[in-house]
């Protein structure tokens, strides 16, 4: 009699423990809900101070609704949470997505992990949030080093490790190159 068990670190794991992951959407979702909560208990740490959590949470409705997500109330800090979740379940998707092709983002995952947080922290303050109603804003040095000492630990490392972990093997990756006869 046979015991199959889940290996604890890496992405290297036998066949009949590949049979054992998730389907890729429970990978992505796991990832999402790791690096989210990561990323806004530091963001209420750093940047609410416990005391302002609310507002924060405003403040990132209002990349939707704009300058009123202010007077709504938890409900508009409720929307701000739902839509932080849904931006780092994005990210686990894009990253997901990307290592489908590329299987070394997985295979080291604490690496291209620290590179993705990075990348990450720069999409959102030069593409998303200048395109949201909150609009473009000068970045200064300060919150540049403190949002990417954020984003490495919280955001791209979780997903990475995550995903590594609990991703399917990628098919494309398995599949050998073709040969120029």
């Amino acid at each position: 009699m046979s015991v199959v068990t889940r290996r604890r670190r890496g992405p290297r794991l036998s066949s009949t423990s590949i049979a054992l992951r998730p389907p890729a959407w429970l990978a992505i979702l796991r990832a999402g809900l790791v690096s989210g909560a990561l990323d806004i208990t530091a963001a209420i740490v750093v940047y609410a101070r416990f005391t302002r959590t609310v507002p924060m949470l405003q403040g990132i409705a209002s990349g939707i609704l704009g300058r009123d997500a202010f007077s709504g109330g938890l409900a508009t800090a409720g929307l701000g949470l739902v839509c932080h979740f849904s931006i780092a379940t994005s990210a686990a998707a894009v990253y997901f997505a990307a290592s489908r092709r590329l299987p070394v983002l997985l295979q080291h995952a604490v690496v291209a992990g620290a590179a993705y947080g990075v990348f990450v922290y720069f999409f959102m303050q030069l593409v998303v949030i200048p395109l949201s109603a909150i609009g473009p804003h000068p970045l200064s040095l300060h919150d540049v080093l403190v949002g990417v000492a954020i984003h490495i630990p919280c955001v791209g490392v979780p997903i990475a490790l995550t995903l590594s972990y609990y991703a399917p093997a990628s098919r494309v990756a398995a599949v050998p190159p073709a040969t120029g006869d």
